[in-house]
C-alpha cells in the first residue's frame, strides 16, 4: 500500500483535491466526513504519486516504507475503512464550492475566539471577495487548543498552525489579542461596528465529577493541568505536587491518555518540545511510576480515538495494560476493542513506567485531610436501557487506590456569552445551522458542545458562514459605524513578533518554540523588547 494517513488529520481536505484517482475519503460531501476521526487512503486505487503528502499542511499522509513501527498499524487501519465502505458509487473527484455572489460593498465580521473554529470561519468568509474579518481573543496569542491543549509529545498534530499562518496572511484579515469582549469591548460594540458578530468561544471549563474531597489539594481538573503543561498564561504559574507513587485520571478521552502519557514520559524527550519550563521542571522531580486511566465503562464505549490510542501503545519505554473486561465483549468487536485485546495480553516489562487503561470502575470519594490520599472507586456492570444506550451501574462494592493525584478528565463545559441566551443543559448557544439571530452567530463547541476534532470545525465553520452569507444577502444585516479599536489589542504583526521571538528561543535550545507563559512577557515580544521564555 503506496500512501497511509497516520492520524486524526485536520479535515482541511487539500490532499482529497490533490489526489488524481480520488482515492481519500470520506471527503467533503460524504456521509461521514464531518465526525471522521481521521481520512483514509484506498490501497486499491493509490498510484503512489505523492500528490496527496505534498498537499497535507500537518504531514497525515505517509509513504508506507516510512512508516516507523508504532506506525505500521495504520496500514490495516486505512484498508479495512474501505472493506467496510466500498465506495462503489462516488464521483470521480472532489469539486471546491464556488465562490458566492454577495452584495455590493464590503462585510465586516467580528470573530470572538482565535482557535482552529474562529480561524477556519474567518477563512470561510474570506473565500469571498470584499470580506474582512476580524478577529479578537482574550489571549495575546491566538490558536486556542492547537496552541495550549495539544499535548506537546504531539508536535506533528500542532503542524496545524501552519495552515493557520496561511489563513491569517489573507487580505481582509486582522487580529486584535488581549481583548476580553465583556471586559474591554462589550457585544454591543461589536455588533455596532461590523455587520456581523460570530462566536467561537470554545468550552473554557471542565465537567466535576459531583464526589466527595473534590476541591482537596492534588484533586485537579485534567484542563486546567493540560493548560499548565502547555504554557497557558492563565495557569503558567501553578503548582502541581507529583510526589506521588500512582496519579488516577477520571475519564477515558483523548485528554485522558494524553495527560497519562505526559506523566510517564521520559523529561528527556519533553524537553525537545515546546513544553512549559516550568512543568518540564516538575516532571523531572516527579516521582510518579504509574498512572491509572478509569473508566466507568468498558472498552466498547470508550471515547478516546483509534489513531490516540496506537499512539500510546506505540510507547516503548511504557508499560500499557489493560483491566476490566466485561463478560461476552469479543475481543476483535471493532479496531478499538481489537487494539485494547492486544494491549491487555502484554507481558509487563520490571522496572518501567505503567499506564493502566481500567474499565468498569467508577470514582465515589476522594479521601485525606491536607491533600489527596486516595480515591475510592466502585467496580460497574453495563445496562443497555430503553433508549439503547449502555450505561454503567455500581455494583455496591468499593475499593481503594492510594493516591495523591486526582485529575477529573470527563468533558469540556461552555460558559455562558454575554449577551447571547444560552442551554445551561447542553452548555450550549441555542441556534439554527450556527445563526443565533441575524447578525449573532455561533461555531465551534459554544455551537455544537465538546465533541469532534480539530478538522471538525472546519466543516461546522462553513454551515455558520453560509447562514451569515444568506442574511447579508438578503439584506439582513445592519450596515456598521466606525469605532475605534479596543485599547491596547495586538495585531497580526505583534502576534508574529511574538512567534519569532518563541521560535529563535526555541532554536536555541534545539525545540519547536520556548513559549513566553504569561502576559507581560507576551507583550514585551509583541514590541520587541528581549523578554523570559519558559
Amino acid at each position: 500500500m503506496p500512501y497511509v494517513v497516520t492520524r486524526s488529520c485536520c479535515a482541511d481536505a487539500s490532499c482529497v483535491l490533490a489526489c488524481p484517482v480520488n482515492c481519500i475519503h470520506p471527503a467533503p460531501g460524504e456521509p461521514g466526513f464531518a465526525t471522521a476521526e481521521m481520512l483514509y487512503v484506498d490501497p486499491r486505487t493509490c498510484v503512489d504519486c505523492g500528490a496527496c503528502t505534498t498537499a497535507c499542511p500537518v504531514d497525515a499522509l505517509k509513504p508506507h516504507t516510512a512508516l516507523g513501527a508504532g506506525e505500521l498499524p495504520f496500514i490495516e487501519l486505512n484498508a479495512s475503512y474501505y472493506r467496510e465502505n466500498p465506495h462503489a458509487d462516488r464521483a470521480p473527484m472532489y469539486v471546491v464550492p464556488r465562490q458566492r455572489t454577495l452584495p455590493a460593498g464590503e462585510l465586516s465580521v467580528a470573530v470572538v475566539g482565535a482557535g482552529p473554529a474562529g480561524l477556519f470561519a474567518a477563512d470561510e468568509l474570506l473565500r469571498h471577495p470584499g470580506v474582512r474579518v476580524t478577529v479578537h481573543d482574550r489571549l495575546p496569542t491566538p490558536y486556542g487548543l492547537a496552541r495550549a491543549g495539544v499535548a506537546p509529545d504531539h508536535q506533528d498534530t500542532k503542524q496545524v498552525t501552519e495552515l493557520f499562518r496561511t489563513i491569517e496572511s489573507q487580505p481582509g484579515f486582522g487580529y486584535r489579542l488581549g481583548v476580553e469582549v465583556g471586559v474591554d469591548v462589550t457585544h454591543e460594540d461589536l455588533l455596532r461596528t461590523h455587520h456581523a458578530v460570530i462566536y467561537a468561544v470554545g468550552a473554557a471549563t471542565d465537567k466535576r465529577l459531583g464526589i466527595e474531597g473534590e476541591d482537596l489539594p492534588g484533586s485537579v481538573s485534567a484542563t486546567d493541568f493540560v493548560a499548565w503543561y502547555n504554557g497557558h498564561p492563565d495557569r503558567a504559574r501553578d503548582d502541581h505536587r507529583l510526589d506521588t507513587e500512582r496519579a488516577v485520571v477520571v475519564g477515558n478521552g483523548n485528554v485522558a491518555l494524553d495527560v497519562a502519557r505526559v506523566l510517564t514520559a521520559d523529561p528527556g524527550s519533553l524537553a525537545r518540545t515546546d513544553i512549559s519550563d516550568r512543568a518540564l521542571a516538575a516532571l523531572r522531580d516527579s516521582g510518579i511510576r504509574e498512572v491509572v486511566v478509569l473508566g466507568r465503562r468498558g472498552p466498547a464505549q470508550a471515547a478516546f480515538t483509534v489513531p490516540e490510542l496506537l499512539a500510546l501503545s506505540a510507547l516503548e519505554d511504557v508499560d500499557v495494560s489493560v483491566e476490566g473486561w466485561p463478560d461476552g465483549l469479543a475481543p476483535d468487536a471493532d479496531e478499538k476493542t481489537r487494539l485494547l485485546s492486544e494491549l491487555a495480553a502484554r507481558t509487563p516489562v520490571g522496572g518501567r513506567r505503567r499506564i493502566v487503561l481500567r474499565f468498569l470502575a467508577g470514582p465515589v470519594r476522594i479521601t485525606g485531610e491536607d491533600r489527596v490520599r486516595a480515591l475510592e472507586i466502585t467496580p460497574t456492570t453495563l445496562h443497555t436501557e430503553a433508549d439503547g444506550a449502555v450505561r454503567a451501574r455500581s455494583t455496591g462494592r468499593t475499593e481503594t487506590l492510594e493516591t495523591g493525584l486526582v485529575l477529573r478528565a470527563v468533558g469540556y463545559r461552555a460558559r455562558p456569552v454575554p449577551g447571547l441566551p444560552f442551554d445551561e443543559d447542553s452548555a450550549t448557544v441555542p441556534h439554527r445551522a450556527g445563526r443565533v439571530r441575524p447578525g449573532v452567530y455561533v461555531a465551534g463547541w459554544i455551537k455544537r458542545g465538546p465533541t469532534g476534532f480539530i478538522g471538525t470545525n472546519k466543516t461546522c465553520a462553513h454551515e455558520t458562514v453560509e447562514s451569515l452569507l444568506d442574511d447579508f444577502a438578503e439584506g439582513l444585516l445592519t450596515p456598521p459605524v466606525p469605532g475605534a479599536p479596543a485599547p491596547d489589542a495586538l495585531d497580526l504583526a505583534a502576534w508574529r513578533a511574538i512567534d519569532r521571538a518563541e521560535r529563535a528561543e526555541g532554536r536555541a535550545q534545539g525545540r519547536p518554540r520556548v513559549k513566553f507563559t504569561d502576559r507581560e512577557s507576551l507583550r514585551r515580544a509583541a514590541t520587541g523588547i528581549p523578554a523570559v521564555a519558559g
